[in-house]
């Protein structure tokens, strides 16, 4: 009885295992069912997404960056393919090893590696950094059979940035370089990000910066089916990108050319406008420097040449060189003086040589004869006395009220970054600029200087060009244009780039009128006479001598004692043809002298080749260069029968 007893219980606990097991097991079953539903129903299109994208590679395909043309055509900025060495630091083993390896396999210059050290400051370890740049093919040959030893380093092909003058407007082209990092974090919270997706070069400067978007183009995406091991095994399907716009600048290259030489080795910035559309036909800043030198990532060295130069070949004078107008200014005083009715061209000043003001003498050297002044004498002969004593009358704000719908001291908005403003005194720019209450009151005294150009007056020569090409236009003002087109690369459309509606700032014709006979009458009588002598064409103009560093009132000016660095700045504006000018321009050669001497004979170089096509020879450029010059020397060339791409 106790066995059979023993054997019930024994199976009652048989069968209530059987039932647990069954009931894991069926439970067992139930979630694999559950996990299989989820992951073949619910998140089938997620997981077979993820199963395509093991299986193929999205790669970027970088477009061709569109090409910067000058106003006829000729190419500015170009593209060229190259296979390049590109070491990912944090795939190495070790980076220095690396190095010392790879320089037994191809050559490494110590410039090769002063350069990578500089992109590596400005990158993180997991980017691919180019050490060697357009390998030949026996150096991409060698490098590939002893791929295997360099773990990190690869050879991949790129589109390189050419500029095929090199330093030739610099400044106006500018460069492109490496996308650094504030640039990266920009383009992440931009809307156009996935578009820049694989670049890995940007604008940095001029055209290249302000035109990023119409040069960049549209990436394109190439869908790659992959190996396990990640290998390329054939291509999918493929969305070409789209090359960059083409950007037809307004400049003349080959006139922009001739001003640079004509700089030589001096320093100095020279605009040159259609008074009539605004188009910039020449944008000079001298020294400049080779683009070139920045497409492939500068080193060290050469960064520091540039950055530390006196002579400072990275600062686009044109653009950002401010400076005071010195005698330049006279016109637009006189001007500001018929306008508003302070004088007439028939009021008489008297010139002594000097001005008194508040027991304070102001000289007048320009004007060597003296005597009484209308107005178009005073300009003329640039007579200081008559415009000190005109600043007097007008006062510091109505001076300022005058000046600003001209320009000065204004950002023209001229199509490329990176314009400053200058300045434009006033009593409440005074009282803004300085802290202390004694700086903040504006003196009587303070205000004399301006009628000359001189003082707080301090503008650039692109807002100086501006001012004097609306004069030139019967004080009609034109926004200043660099890019006049642009041309899709596809389909050569051209689309140009329509200009602001002109400002008229309501000057009277009969005051127009007697500015212009004045200042066609420096060049007839005046202080450049003689640089204009037998020109074929009658134009207006006015020298100026601005000061470098300030003077007392007691100290006269010898150069020869003087730093270079400081001696009086040499200008000159102009318009031709006087009597409809078709070109109006501001020159300025740093611490040259008088306009007479060194800035006047450049505008008339620029102007024989605008009007009449004549390119100076070779011993006349050469006086020119070195502030030689009056009128041309010998018979010039035919500007049409120079070489193009200049004989180096």
């Amino acid at each position: 009885m106790t066995e059979l007893r023993d054997v019930e219980r024994d199976l009652r606990r048989f069968r209530s295992r059987v039932f647990v097991i069954s009931l894991v097991v069926l439970a067992s079953f139930t979630l694999l069912v559950a996990r299989l539903v989820y992951l073949q129903v619910v998140r089938h299109e997620d997981l077979r997404a993820q199963a395509e994208s093991n299986r193929t590679s999205i790669v970027p395909i970088v477009p061709n960056r569109g090409l910067i043309l000058d106003r006829n055509g000729i190419v500015l900025a170009s593209n060229y393919s190259a296979y390049t060495l590109e070491i990912t630091p944090s795939k190495t083993g070790g980076l220095e090893q690396t190095l010392e390896n790879l320089s037994q396999v191809m050559e490494i210059s110590a410039r090769d590696r002063r350069r990578f050290k500089k992109l590596m400051e400005e990158s993180k370890s997991f980017e691919s950094l180019p050490i060697r740049t357009r390998l030949t093919d026996t150096e991409v040959a060698r490098f590939a059979a002893q791929r295997f030893r360099f773990p990190g380093v690869d050879i991949k092909a790129r589109l390189f940035r050419s500029y095929p003058y090199g330093p030739l407007a610099s400044h106006v082209i500018g460069y492109i370089g490496r996308i650094n990092q504030a640039e990266k974090a920009k383009i992440e919270d931009d809307e156009d990000q996935s578009n820049y997706r694989g670049t890995e070069y940007i604008g940095k400067l001029g055209v290249e910066q302000s035109f990023e978007s119409q040069l960049h183009g549209i990436t394109g995406v190439e869908q790659i089916e992959t190996s396990a091991g990640g290998r390329a095994v054939r291509k999918l399907a493929s969305n070409p990108s789209t090359p960059g716009n083409v950007v037809m600048l307004s400049i003349d290259i080959k006139l922009q050319k001739l001003i640079e030489d004509m700089y030589g080795e001096r320093r100095g910035a020279l605009v040159a406008l259609d008074p009539k559309s605004g188009e910039v036909l020449a944008f000079v800043s001298k020294p400049t420097f080779d683009s070139n030198l920045f497409v492939e990532g500068i080193d060290q060295e050469n960064w520091q040449m540039l950055n530390e130069s006196l002579d400072k070949p990275l600062l686009n004078r044109a653009l950002r060189g401010t400076y005071p107008p010195g005698s330049t200014y006279k016109p637009f005083m006189a001007m500001a003086a018929l306008q508003t009715g302070t004088r007439s061209p028939t009021t008489l000043i008297n010139d002594p040589g000097f001005y008194m003001f508040g027991g304070h003498r102001f000289g007048s050297p320009e004007n060597e004869r003296g005597g009484i002044m209308d107005m178009r004498r005073a300009i003329v002969e640039s007579s200081n006395a008559y415009f000190y004593s005109l600043a007097n009358e007008l006062g510091v704000d109505t001076m300022h009220d005058f000046m600003k719908p001209l320009g000065f001291g204004q950002i023209t908005g001229i199509d490329i970054h990176g314009e400053v403003r200058g300045v434009l005194p006033s009593q409440a720019w005074k009282r803004n600029y300085y802290k202390r209450p004694e700086q903040k009151k504006w003196y009587a005294g303070e205000t004399i200087s301006l009628g000359i150009g001189q003082g707080y007056n301090s503008f650039t020569m692109l807002q100086l060009a501006q001012a004097t090409a609306t004069m030139a236009n019967a004080g009609v003002k034109h926004k200043p244009q660099l890019v006049i087109a642009t041309q899709d690369a596809t389909t050569r459309v051209r689309s140009p780039i329509a200009a602001e509606p002109p400002v008229d700032l309501g000057f009277k014709p009969e005051h127009v009128e007697v500015i212009r006979r004045a200042m066609v009458g420096v060049t007839q009588e005046g202080t450049s006479t003689r640089v204009f002598a037998g020109a074929g064409y009658l134009s207006g103009g006015k020298t100026g001598t601005a000061q470098a560093v300030s003077m007392g009132n007691r100290e006269k000016y010898n150069a020869a004692r003087m730093e270079e660095h400081q001696r009086d700045h040499s200008l000159y504006i102009a318009f031709a043809p006087a009597d409809n000018p078709s070109i109006a321009l501001a020159v300025i050669v740093e611490n040259a002298g008088f306009g007479s001497t060194s800035a006047a004979p450049i505008a008339r170089r620029v102007f024989d080749y605008w009007l009449l096509g004549q390119y100076p020879n070779e011993e006349d450029l050469a006086a020119v260069s070195k502030g030689q010059a009056t009128a041309p020397i010998g018979k010039p060339r035919v500007a049409a029968d120079l070489p193009w791409p200049p004989v180096p």
